[in-house]
């Protein structure tokens, strides 16, 4: 360790106080010269675990690089710096990053200047960052949460002081806005509206290693959000560990119910949120969702567990009838809304009669979708110091009953969809067949579909046909020649070099000195055709001399230079559109 710098190393009490206000920085990112120099012809690659949260990190963490100089690596052998971003969520979460964490050394060794960073949830836990630092030696700095905005301030100081680098920042946070990011996706995008958790569920380690709850201001979230609206996306997810809470940290009557509403306005074709906490899910958030047709009728609402005693030790802040009443409320202004959850089998002493309060829930809720967990412990929780008498056995036999109940719910609501047509957002090519498309109808199922990969990223019609349980098959219900023709030309009206174009054009015809100039061309015109005719060389010579003085005037009049430059801009365009076309 003698050759690595600690600036800070994560504690736990201090991740828990939430003592402090949260600030809002505006950062103007700007590398170093030497940074810059030394990203020249180098390759990053972003490996991301756990949640949608970190996905966002890792945009911004490659918007940075990006800025520096370094470019997207198509594989993990040609990377020259890579950033493994971790999750501390689940257990096997973090036992996939040791293995990750291996697979680097060989880069090190035939580059010296490898640089491997570990950065996210998994390093603001106690004793992780230099525990890590002494069994791989080729990993060089390792960041938290709480920092990713120093990332290119910490590879400046690593690759000027040739050492490894720990800087694990714990506190309650704050917000950094004006950060530079690559996107992952051309038509879906996320923004974050809240960052860190209050709630301290007993179970969850997130409070600890994101930090307080707090809210970006609603102008930075509205101008994110407009100016993907602008830029053609398709879909924007709201994200926060609790998206529930928004504005309630402002203490001015800010509500998410309202940032949802405002979002909404905006346009964008498809709008989600997630993640919903049943403890503070308004009424007037849901008189928001059912008010608005893209916003979408699916709502991830974690429930953990069905037994009043468990929710208790897990600190939910609701009961089982609490939940149940929220669910009603939503059927019945939403009837076609769909639910999905989370659920943990196997919390300390669970008891059978328990977990059979949960499996009851399941079957009387019937969820479209749910995400089943084996409890695991994390250290520093308060559920990690409960002595647990539910033996691994039990845990796993609940765990698979459990599966088979979730599944009876999924089904009966997938058959209901044969037959039925469903607005797809599309992906892309399917990943197990390339000649079958797949994309998300508004309830969140996966539907696969033949149909030309030209429509990814539109929303098309498709005709559920077959039920597969967990994804439908389809039929598109459009002719997508017809489609994608209308599509370029309604794209091809709001094209400012079209639209300029179009403007000189119209100016120019109407403009009456060149009108009348026009007119004078086509009369010499006339005049040398006559002559050219009755073979009177000097009276042509003469015409034609006039013919072209007109046009030189034509052609040098400030209009028609006008539309020439439009013209002129315009080409490339209609180039790039007709071999698209092929």
């Amino acid at each position: 360790m003698a050759k690595t710098i600690i600036k800070h190393l994560p504690e736990m009490a201090k991740a828990r106080s939430r003592a402090d206000s949260p600030r809002t920085f505006r950062n103007d990112i700007e590398p170093s010269p030497r940074l810059k120099e030394f990203a020249k012809g180098k390759k990053y690659l972003i490996k991301t675990f756990g949640c949608q949260a970190n996905v966002r990190d890792e945009e911004i963490m490659a918007g940075m690089l990006e800025k520096a100089g370094f470019v997207k690596s198509p594989s993990e052998e040609e990377a020259n710096l890579v950033i493994i971003n971790t999750c501390a969520v689940r257990e096997n979460a973090e036992e996939k990053v040791y293995g990750e964490i291996g697979k680097f050394k060989s880069n090190a060794t035939k580059d010296p200047n490898f640089i491997l960073c570990l950065c996210g949830c998994m390093m603001q836990e106690e004793g992780v960052a230099v525990k890590l630092r002494e069994i791989y030696h080729h990993v060089s700095i390792v960041f938290g949460t709480h920092n990713i905005d120093k990332l290119l301030d910490m590879l400046d100081e690593k690759i000027a002081t040739k050492k490894s680098l720990i800087d694990v920042l714990s506190f309650s946070g704050d917000i950094v806005e004006n950060l530079p990011s690559t996107r992952l996706d051309s038509y879906k995008a996320y923004v974050n509206i809240t960052y860190g958790c209050d709630k301290f569920c007993t179970y969850c380690i997130v409070p600890y290693t994101r930090g307080r709850e707090r809210s970006r201001a609603k102008e930075d979230i509205l101008k994110e959000c407009k100016e993907l609206v602008e830029q053609g996306y398709q879909e924007i997810t709201l994200l926060g560990q609790n998206v529930n809470s928004y504005g309630k940290d402002f203490k001015n009557g800010t509500s998410f119910a309202g940032i949802l509403e405002d979002v909404a306005k905006l346009g964008v074709p498809r709008l989600r949120f997630m993640t919903s906490h049943p403890w503070d899910f308004t009424d007037e958030m849901l008189d928001v969702i059912a008010k608005y047709p893209n916003i979408m009728k699916c709502i991830h609402l974690p429930v953990q567990s069905g037994n009043d005693e468990i929710l208790r030790l897990m600190g939910r802040r609701y009961t089982r009838e609490d939940y149940l009443s929220l669910v009603k409320k939503i059927r019945e202004r939403m009837p076609e809304c769909a639910i999905t959850t989370d659920i943990i089998v196997g919390f300390p002493n669970e008891t059978e009669e328990q977990f059979l309060d949960t499996l009851s829930l399941c079957k009387e809720v019937g969820y479209d979708a749910a995400f089943t967990f084996i409890y695991s412990p994390r250290k520093g929780t308060p559920a990690a110091r409960i002595e647990d008498n539910v033996s691994p056995k039990d845990k796993h036999d609940r765990f698979n009953r459990l599966v088979k109940v979730v599944e009876e719910g999924v089904s009966s609501h997938s058959q209901k969809m044969v037959g039925k047509t469903y607005m797809v957002l599309v992906d892309g090519p399917s990943k197990k067949d390339s000649d079958v498309l797949s994309g998300y109808a508004e309830n969140g199922k996966l539907i696969h579909f033949k149909g030309p990969v030209q429509l990814k990223g539109s929303i098309v019609p498709v005709k559920v046909t077959e039920d597969r349980t967990f994804s439908m098959f389809g039929e598109l219900q459009i002719d997508p020649i017809l489609f994608l023709a209308e599509k370029l030309r309604m794209a091809m009206d709001e094209e400012p070099l079209l639209k300029n174009y179009l403007a000189a054009k119209k100016a120019a015809e109407e403009d009456a000195s060149l009108g009348k100039l026009r007119d004078e061309i086509e009369s010499a015109q006339r005049a040398m055709m006559n002559l050219a005719a009755s073979h009177e060389d000097e009276k042509f010579a003469s015409k034609r001399k006039e013919y072209l003085s007109l046009m030189k005037e034509y052609e040098s009049h400030p209009l028609i230079l006008n539309l020439t430059s439009a013209k002129e801009e315009l080409e490339p365009m209609l180039s790039l559109v007709a071999e698209a076309l092929r």
